[in-house]
């Protein structure tokens, strides 16, 4: 399993959303750009970059600004996600130089688009399935549908996703731990890597996720920022083995 930090983008700099309210952000850096490179310096192997405001938006509002710092980290490969919602702005995220694209409202909801874009670029798409408990949020975190992230995980899966990227939108950015339970379940019930996401607080955290059949890789976010997880003892915990790469 890998460890792949968090760079979240609003407004120019780099912050962390409580639960994925916009109402809660804390800001950690006015340099994202900067603190990309921090992470690589310090042995991420893969970057998780998220467009806060195109995914609020529903449509990319940091390209520049995420451009430059694909640039800046290659060739450390980096995910970025954040109001990906028609194929336009996939191949341009992607032409950005960005090893996949993070997708998530639209390739949930809309069946027929998932298969369009799997069908062009599967191999470097990665389905975000969020949840608050078994059922799946989206628009940002901010409806809830009645499918459940095992129905939306499989259904990426056979469209042919290279990887789903799980998050428990109610542990996120709150260090109380993941749901390591409902992860395992999803990771059971699909044939792909699972990126485990949101409350991860300590290196015990990765240690349980780790155990994990299917689990691929964990995004860390705040814990990192506020140095509760340091991240070259991280990876020394789980082993910094790139099995997505």
């Amino acid at each position: 399993m890998i460890v792949i930090p968090a760079v979240d983008i609003r407004g120019g700099r780099c912050v962390r959303l409580r639960e994925g309210r916009a109402d809660a952000e804390t800001v950690f850096s006015d340099d994202p750009v900067e603190m990309a490179r921090r992470w690589v310096r310090e042995g991420a192997q893969r970057l998780h970059v998220v467009d806060l405001d195109g995914a609020f938006a529903g449509t990319p509002r940091q390209s520049a600004l995420i451009a430059s710092l694909v640039a800046a980290v290659a060739p450390v490969p980096v995910q970025v996600g954040g109001g990906l919602r028609d194929l336009p702005a996939v191949r341009a995220v992607l032409a950005s130089g960005a090893r996949w694209a993070v997708l998530g409202t639209r390739a949930v909801v809309d069946s027929v688009f998932l298969e369009a874009v799997c069908a062009a670029h599967g191999a470097q798409i990665i389905v975000a399935v969020d949840g608050r408990g078994q059922r799946v949020a989206v628009k940002g975190w901010t409806e809830t549908l009645d499918e459940t992230v095992s129905e939306v995980g499989k259904r990426a899966a056979d469209a042919g996703a290279a990887a789903l990227l799980f998050t428990d939108v109610s542990r996120d950015g709150t260090e109380l731990g993941p749901n390591v339970e409902d992860t395992a379940a999803l990771a059971a019930a699909v044939g792909v890597p699972v990126l485990a996401s949101g409350g991860v607080g300590k290196v015990e955290h990765l240690e349980r996720l780790a155990r994990i059949p299917g689990v691929g890789g964990v995004v860390v976010g705040r814990a990192l920022y506020t140095g509760a997880v340091e991240l070259k003892q991280a990876l020394a915990a789980v082993g910094a083995r790139a099995g997505l790469q």
